[in-house]
């Protein structure tokens, strides 16, 4: 199993992954295989610690920039160390990238377990990154959608989570991670749980029928429905692939 890199000047905003929830478990070593997530910090990288990760823009205007040669020397020391960097798929987090989706969490989960590069995201704060380290060794410009953030950490949180929930034992029954929302056929079909009556509401009579066949027509009925309603523009990007 690879790794899984983070370079960040906040680590400690990633301690929830490893506290909570299902995903918390797998990398507690609880459940499922998980790859190794190892998170760096610049500051460490530096003789100056936390003040000597970002500068003032060349050019002037407000705020900080993080700094390419502190970047450049924690992503090589603490990163590719004796490797060669064309073997990590190194991604910037930021508004000119993709925008994450379902397909992409399937792809890196993928390549967890597959012979190709090891991932290594790289969490960028303040004004941004120096544009001359994205040139050099960014392969990667992802975004978790058009609005702006304080920094890469709060994007990436909910990128480990879907590609980690992907991962073989981490939701507990594995079939679980392929009859949901975004999985290139819309929306999910609706749930109903105990009791069987609530807010003023049956469940609907299929779901208590025990006809397999038929609550699965049923549920595939609905999906339909509630794309239809809520996402239309899913159906539309299925009509095109």
């Amino acid at each position: 199993m690879k790794n899984i890199w983070v370079i960040s000047l906040f680590p400690e905003f990633f301690k929830p992954l490893f506290e909570t929830g299902v995903v918390g478990s797998a990398l507690r070593g609880e459940r499922g295989e998980l790859p190794h997530l190892k998170i760096l910090n610049p500051s460490d990288y530096n003789g100056k610690g936390f003040k000597g990760v970002d500068s003032a823009p060349y050019g002037g205007g407000a705020g900080q920039v993080m700094r390419a040669d502190v970047l450049e020397k924690t992503l090589l020391e603490g990163v590719v160390k004796n490797s060669d960097p064309s073997q990590f798929e190194i991604i910037y987090l930021g508004p000119r990238g993709k925008t994450f989706n379902q397909e992409i969490a399937q792809e890196f989960k993928e390549s967890c377990f597959s012979s190709s590069k090891e991932l290594v995201f790289i969490c960028g704060r303040y004004e941004g990154v120096d544009e001359r380290f994205l040139k050099k060794y960014v392969t990667t410009h992802l975004s978790l959608g058009d609005f702006v953030l304080s920094g890469g950490e709060l994007a990436l949180l909910p990128i480990l989570d879907s590609i980690f929930r992907l991962m073989p034992g981490v939701l507990g029954n594995d079939s679980s991670a392929f009859e949901e929302s975004f999985d290139g056929k819309g929306l999910e079909f609706p749930q109903y749980a105990k009791p069987q009556t609530a807010c003023g509401e049956n469940v609907p009579d299929i779901l208590l029928s025990g006809h397999h066949k038929k609550i699965k027509e049923w549920r595939e009925d609905q999906r339909i429905k509630m794309t239809k309603k809520y996402r239309p523009d899913l159906l539309r990007m299925a009509e095109k692939k």
